[in-house]
């Protein structure tokens, strides 16, 4: 296939683009800055701002993943901008374009959309997706996504080396491995009959992780035989925040709109969307591919 890949160079793109290219198909690749050339890759310099930019990144395309997403901002309307606007602009134009088929990278946090800016954006964008009636969409909400090069999930590493990991209010999460959701993404981007259809993929285990079975699971993967898993409550999560803007500025990591679906207790991926076995299946289970995580993280020096 001809792929039209966004958000190329970040986590999680950046993991589609490999997979892409391991099973044979070609990518044209959405970047900000000039890259290295690449075999089988196409880089189309330009945001999703820039009409003419993703016309030249959807010429030919068989399909398009679309994974370029704001997730945190120090300024809650960016959402607007970036994952409303910018998928409206991806719809128009693969359109326009005839691509016969788009995969749409969401977030399990579109399912409450009264608790974040984020969520808000992530549900209108899977509105612009459902109500076109000429793309085959699919889409795909990830619970927490890890993985090599992951910065978000990376604290709670760095934090269990020392023995401690913080954590939200009690309450129970999915998680998935990067290599499994790219492998789902190229997956999907093949012709099949599941358009129309909106898929929650975890890494197999029914019911998810409670947010402490995952601290002690970090701390395992960091080679802590216990830690100190703490459910912090509400109002010290906000008061964090604060701290973290006064810290790092717009650098800030633990946001206001973040701390407010951290609150919600229940990210698990619904099993009533889940993925067809003939599609997908999960091959990383949470222990193994936290652990491999955390000896990446050293190897590279980020522990």
């Amino acid at each position: 296939m001809r792929i039209a890949l966004t958000g190329a160079t970040g986590f999680v793109g950046s993991a589609v683009l490999d997979e892409a290219l391991r099973q044979g198909h070609t990518v044209a690749a959405l970047t900000r800055r000039p890259q290295p050339a690449r075999e089988g890759v196409r880089w189309i310099e330009g945001t999703l701002e820039d009409p003419e930019a993703i016309d030249d990144l959807l010429d030919a395309a068989d399909v398009t993943i679309h994974v370029a997403g704001l997730t945190n901002a120090p300024d809650p309307a960016a959402f607007e901008k970036a994952n409303v606007e910018g998928t409206r602009t991806i719809v128009d134009i693969a359109n326009a374009r005839e691509v016969s088929r788009l995969v749409l990278v969401s977030s399990l946090s579109a399912r409450e959309p009264k608790l974040s800016a984020y969520g808000a954006s992530k549900a209108k964008a899977e509105a612009i997706v459902n109500d076109d009636r000429t793309l085959n969409s699919i889409i795909v909400r990830p619970p927490a996504v890890y993985g090599p090069r992951d910065v978000d999930m990376f604290e709670l590493f760095r934090s269990a080396r020392y023995g401690l990991v913080p954590l939200p209010p009690r309450g129970a999460t999915s998680i998935i491995h990067v290599h499994d959701l790219a492998r789902l993404l190229v997956n999907l981007a093949e012709p099949n009959q599941l358009n129309g259809r909106v898929f929650e993929p975890d890494d197999g285990r029914v019911g998810g992780y409670s947010h402490k079975e995952l601290g002690q699971a970090i701390g395992r993967a960091v080679g802590r035989r216990s830690v100190l898993a703490v459910n912090l409550p509400k109002d010290v999560l906000k008061l964090a925040a604060k701290a973290d803007k006064l810290l790092r500025g717009d650098k800030a990591k633990l946001t206001a709109d973040r701390v407010g679906y951290m609150l919600h207790p229940n990210w698990i991926a619904r099993s009533d969307r889940a993925v067809p076995a003939d599609v997908w299946t999960p091959e990383i289970d949470g222990e193994a591919g936290l652990k491999s995580t955390a000896e990446w993280y050293e190897q590279e020096g980020w522990l």
